[in-house]
């Protein structure tokens, strides 16, 4: 009967992950539910666009990408950034030159984590919540990381079924019935992924349904040379992979930290 102490795993695994995306899944329509007047109506700005499509980190990239089209700040490929013009236009502006501290050059990961980090972006958090928008915290990685649980479960579940087929079973136990007894907890994590797809899908992490809806009526398709607001807009949705520039992507996806007197000497001499 060893293969009843690897159903109960099997059963175990399936249950918890599945009764947490149910449970996310809820949470996500209560949060949708009611949904209060002019909600469909709102135009919503640069930074609520990147809140609800990235969450913090894709604000804070927004404002350094933009800042950075205006020439107000220098991104070298080196991953550093170099302040410009020290006055910044909004509260989020304003944060990011505070990040990147009184010398006016830093590396940049550490700006983009304070940046996301700052008063601002959870101002604007706030506000997409309170307008059923946003998930609240509590939920906003729920879904996605429950269907993520679940999916894990379903290998889980397979090595456990195959497993026990392949250990020795009393005679009286037909090993068509073992294989039964696993296909109802790997059932029910299929149905449940299934389900998931169907009523919940895209798994977003910051967007409620309605923002996500809010989300679907952007145009993305207008030229992205010639309206800077496009452009921004389509990074704000897409994340830096949306940057047209070699240079500014290089600038984002480096992650080395080179010393502050040669880190200062690219961010002056070879900027964006």
């Amino acid at each position: 009967m060893f293969w009843v102490l690897l159903l109960l795993p099997a059963w175990a695994v399936a249950g918890v992950t599945c009764t947490r995306l149910c449970l996310a899944a809820v949470r996500a329509a209560a949060a949708d539910a009611a949904p209060p007047g002019g909600r469909r109506d709102r135009v919503l700005t640069l930074y609520e666009t990147a809140f609800l499509s990235g969450g913090p980190r894709r604000v804070a990239d927004v404002t350094l990408v933009s800042m950075a089209r205006q020439r107000r700040l220098l991104l070298a490929h080196t991953g550093w950034a170099t302040v410009v013009d020290p006055l910044g236009r909004d509260e989020m502006e304003r944060s990011v030159i505070g990040a990147i501290g009184p010398e006016g050059q830093s590396p940049l990961a550490p700006v983009r984590a304070a940046a996301a980090g700052a008063e601002p972006v959870r101002g604007i958090a706030d506000r997409l919540v309170g307008a059923g928008l946003a998930l609240p915290g509590t939920t906003a990685t729920g879904i996605a990381d429950a269907v993520r649980q679940v999916r894990l479960a379903v290998p889980v579940v397979l090595v456990l079924a195959v497993t026990a087929l392949l250990m020795p079973v009393p005679p009286d136990v037909p090993r068509h019935l073992v294989a039964l007894w696993f296909a109802l907890p790997l059932t029910l994590t299929l149905s449940c992924l299934a389900m998931a797809r169907a009523e919940v899908h895209p798994y977003a992490r910051w967007a409620s349904p309605a923002g996500q809806r809010l989300l679907g009526t952007l145009h993305l398709d207008g030229d992205r040379t010639g309206d800077d607001r496009a452009y921004l807009t389509s990074v704000a949705v897409h994340g830096i992979r949306a940057v047209d520039d070699p240079d500014l992507r290089a600038a984002f996806a480096h992650r080395e930290h080179h010393p502050a007197v040669s880190g200062r000497h690219d961010g002056g001499v070879r900027g964006h």
